[in-house]
């Protein structure tokens, strides 16, 4: 059996409070596994013909390339840069347990049926 498809998603936020939020919702969602919150660096980056500098608090995000497309659409909503810092790289190898835990927490929950109003 192949190890499933997981991906390392990288962001960056312009400060902790909106990472940790973005980080729970993220997992709280099953959109992510995990999501470590890194000490905030420096970021120096040409935007709009100029160079910008700015604090920024990273994200990785452990997900499933399945996840992928709802965890981008989500992020792309709820981050506040106009366009936000978002690239997957896929993991090729690691601790079959870890991968296999990844890809358990990230199935989404199904969704309980609607129940009808009592007339």
């Amino acid at each position: 059996m192949s190890p499933p498809d997981i991906l390392l998603v990288f962001t960056t936020l312009p400060e902790a409070a909106r990472a940790h939020a973005l980080a729970e919702a993220l997992v709280d969602k099953r959109l992510a596994a995990c999501v470590n919150i890194l000490a905030p660096c420096a970021s120096v980056y040409r935007w709009q013909g100029a160079v910008e500098r700015a604090q920024e608090t990273p994200l990785v995000i452990k997900t499933t390339l399945a996840r992928y497309p709802a965890l981008e659409a989500f992020v792309r909503e709820a981050h506040p840069y106009e366009l936000p810092e978002l690239i997957a790289v896929p993991v090729t190898r690691g601790l079959a347990g870890y991968l296999d835990w990844v890809a358990a927490s990230t199935i989404p929950l199904p969704t309980p049926p609607r129940q009808k109003r009592p007339d």
